[in-house]
This record gives C-alpha cells, sequence and structure tokens, in this order.
C-alpha cells in the first residue's frame, strides 16, 4: 500500500507552499468547497488538473494516483530485505543489507519492533556491523537502544545535526565498505534536519535507502524545510539511475524511474 493517497499529496503540496483553501480555489478558478472535497478523499477529475499546476505538481501523475491506478512493481534483490513495523495508525519500515561471504550486515534505521530483525539475524547467523540512521524521528529509532543491546552494540551512524548519545556523527560524503559492499552518504534534508541517502553499489543493481525523504509516488512532509525536500530530492535522488531503487521510511519500495514517471512532485520528468 502507498504511503500518500491524492489527497495526502495535495495537503503537504499546501503546507509547503503555505496555500490556504481560499488562495488555492481562487488561483485554480475552482470553488473553495471543491478544495475540502478533494482534500477529503474525493476524486474530481477537473478540480484535480486544475489544482495541481498551481501547487507544481503533475496533473497526469496526480490524477493517476487518485485514481490509484500506480503502485511500484514489488522489488526483489538478494542481500537486501525490508522490515515492517507499526506505528499507531501507520507502519515504517527498517532494512538489513547483508554480505554473505563476510556475513555481516548493516541495519538502516530500527522500526518499532525489531523481534524479526533479531530472529532473521539470529536464523542467518549474521553478525551486525553497524546501525545507520537515515533520521532520529521517534518511528525510525524506536528500537534503538533494544537492537544495540541484542547485537553487541554495534557502532550507530547519524547525521551530525541530530546527534544521539553513543553515536558516531557524519556528513554528505562520509563512505564505508562491507566486504564486496561500498556506501555513500547524501546529505537530503528538508523533511528533517539531518536527513540521510545511504547509497549503496555492490548488490545487483544500486540501492538508495532515503528514510523519508521520498515515497512511492509522493514525498516527506518537508517539516524543517519544503524548499529544501524538494531540492535534495531532485538534485541527490531523483538524479540517481533509473535502475536504482529506493527503500524509503514508510510504504513500498520503488525505482528512480518508476518515481520519474509515477511522482507528482516531479512534473520535469
Amino acid at each position: 500500500m502507498l504511503e500518500d493517497n491524492h489527497e495526502d499529496i495535495i495537503a503537504k503540496a499546501m503546507r509547503g507552499k503555505s496555500f490556504s483553501k481560499s488562495a488555492i480555489a481562487e488561483r485554480a478558478n475552482i470553488e473553495r468547497s471543491a478544495i475540502e472535497r478533494i482534500l477529503r478523499g474525493e476524486v474530481s477529475e477537473v478540480a484535480i488538473a486544475c489544482i495541481a499546476p498551481v501547487l507544481g505538481l503533475s496533473a497526469e501523475k496526480l490524477l493517476i494516483s487518485a485514481r490509484k491506478e500506480w503502485s511500484p512493481k514489488p522489488v526483489e534483490l538478494n542481500g537486501l530485505k525490508r522490515f515492517e513495523s507499526d506505528f499507531g495508525e501507520m507502519s515504517v519500515n527498517a532494512y538489513v543489507v547483508c554480505e554473505q561471504d563476510s556475513k555481516k550486515a548493516w541495519f538502516f534505521d530500527t522500526g518499532t519492533d525489531c523481534d524479526s530483525l533479531i530472529s532473521f539475524i539470529e536464523e542467518d547467523g549474521l553478525k551486525v556491523d553497524s546501525i545507520l540512521l537515515t533520521h532520529t524521528h521517534r518511528d525510525h529509532i524506536y528500537s534503538l537502544d533494544e537492537m544495540k543491546k541484542n547485537f553487541g552494540n554495534p557502532k550507530v551512524f547519524v547525521h551530525k545535526s541530530e546527534p544521539l548519545r553513543d553515536s558516531t556523527l557524519i556528513d554528505e560524503g562520509f563512505s564505508m565498505n562491507l566486504g564486496r559492499f561500498s556506501l555513500k552518504v547524501l546529505h537530503t534534508h528538508g523533511h528533517s534536519a539531518g536527513g540521510l541517502t545511504y547509497l549503496i553499489e555492490g548488490l545487483p543493481c544500486p540501492v538508495a535507502v532515503v528514510g523519508d525523504a521520498l515515497f512511492a509516488g509522493s514525498m516527506g512532509g518537508g517539516m524543517v524545510s519544503f524548499q529544501d525536500a524538494l531540492r535534495t530530492n531532485r538534485e541527490k535522488i531523483m538524479t540517481l539511475p533509473d535502475n536504482c531503487v529506493l527503500c524509503p521510511g514508510h510504504g513500498p519500495m520503488t525505482t528512480v524511474g518508476e518515481e520519474k514517471k509515477y511522482n507528482p512532485f516531479f512534473p520535469e520528468f
């Protein structure tokens, strides 16, 4: 299931651009009541097509979202595994990248329940090399202390603007290796001050763990800066190869190519 519906996308763009319902209605030349109905989930194709360009969204892609005509193709890569846990009414993702020759693994975020993560590590005889955090919002680090305790207190990496006790602070350009895998850090801030994307090479195709910077068919809320969130997504994620697998903090995995085709926040593609 996608993280955001069309009404969520519109609401995020409105908040990001500081547009009220009345302002959107005036600019799009439609009734304010039509905006209110759409934000409640109604699908009015004429109104959506009028709203989209005012908000800098692709009308065609937003209508595809409203009609629920697309979801990303399932992603299965040897060496990459997604774990989903509940956080209130939504779910949150954590990821493991494991190098079979060395039996070592990188963890990305923790989710809210690490029982399945612990079982996976134990059953496969893996050793946790590092825990790498995309950002420090509570749903993404909820199980951090439990994971550290169970996995022999591995190193924890986080952006320098979101320091945690006993963590290693990093910034864009940081890199590390794990057997045949290599990792490079991109600072994709905007949703959070220290939002990081981890670009991994060595799997069958490039993989980017993007946290809440980008979702399948949408993006994070730009809670710190919507403009920075949109800009860093454009400059650092959407410029990756089309076959690059994107691992978001919520919702299904996707690819750069699919996001170019279906994400309304990027009308230029």
